[in-house]
């Protein structure tokens, strides 16, 4: 899965008439739902689902990104789930409750073209993070919040969760993966709130985050793209560092050295790749 996906759109697994809809949000990504968004008595016909329209898709032309979260390890479907996962046109498999790293290395070894998105959403997920982000195949680590929350009686999503998602960017930085997406936010037909909440992730060094409606997903873009004011400052950067020869300079009455300039190179090859 490219590193500028930025919205991972959530679409269940069983409601075959919304993918193509969901291809068209704006996403960067859609993930196919197997597990929580799907009942007990349609697993199998979710699944079957995915499958008809993957078959269909193959070699359909661009397009968001494609993940697929599957059931969980434990569970009777997730031998399955990993069968449709080996399709054509699949980028990524998001595995819940990713507590394991031997279960990760597992699947790495089944599916070794596809790409590993654990969901950490437990205390044990969290305890044994840095194992994870190591595990072959994983790309980035996924925040699944709401449910973390609920197993460790927090009650909050801002400052109660600071210091579990900064050891999800530190945890990823070290292990050399793409910075973490976040979890979703629960607001719907509140944009600013959606908005708020991906600006604060991004401002914490994750680079992504989950969406469970279409209607979250222009904001959440927006909250990870640099504005246009963060580029014309990039730009001035660059233009005083080669004005200097490489040599500290003033930019709007602050020192620019090396740390800056790499910085404003960045959020230029982020802004050119949008």
């Amino acid at each position: 899965m490219a590193s500028t996906v930025r919205s991972l759109l959530f679409v269940p697994g069983h409601q075959g008439t919304r993918f193509d809809k969901a291809c068209q949000s704006g996403a960067d990504a859609i993930v196919l739902d197997l597990e929580d968004a799907v009942p007990l008595d349609r697993k199998d016909e979710a699944r079957a689902q995915v499958a008809l329209w993957l078959a269909g898709r193959a070699g359909g032309g661009a397009g968001p990104q494609l993940a697929i979260r599957v059931n969980g390890a434990d569970t009777p479907w997730h031998a399955d789930d990993l069968a449709v996962c080996a399709n054509a046109g699949v980028d990524a498999l998001m595995l819940p409750k990713s507590e394991d790293p031997a279960v990760l290395r597992a699947i790495a070894a089944k599916l070794p073209t596809v790409a590993l998105l654990p969901l950490v959403e437990t205390a044990r997920g969290m305890a044994r993070l840095e194992e994870i982000a190591a595990a072959p195949g994983v790309q980035r680590l996924v925040f699944g919040t709401i449910d973390f929350q609920a197993d460790l009686d927090i009650e909050g999503d801002g400052l109660e969760l600071l210091y579990f998602r900064s050891r999800m960017v530190l945890a990823s930085r070290v292990a050399g993966i793409q910075p973490p997406v976040d979890g979703v936010s629960t607001s719907i037909d509140d944009p600013a709130r959606v908005e708020a909440d991906a600006l604060q992730a991004r401002r914490l060094g994750f680079g992504a985050k989950l969406c469970i409606h279409p209607k979250q997903v222009a904001m959440v873009n927006q909250g990870f793209s640099p504005t246009q004011a963060q580029v014309d400052w990039a730009r001035h950067v660059i233009e005083a560092d080669a004005a200097s020869g490489g040599a500290p300079v003033a930019v709007d009455g602050k020192m620019v050295d090396r740390p800056v300039v790499l910085k404003a190179e960045a959020l230029l090859r982020a802004a050119e790749r949008r």
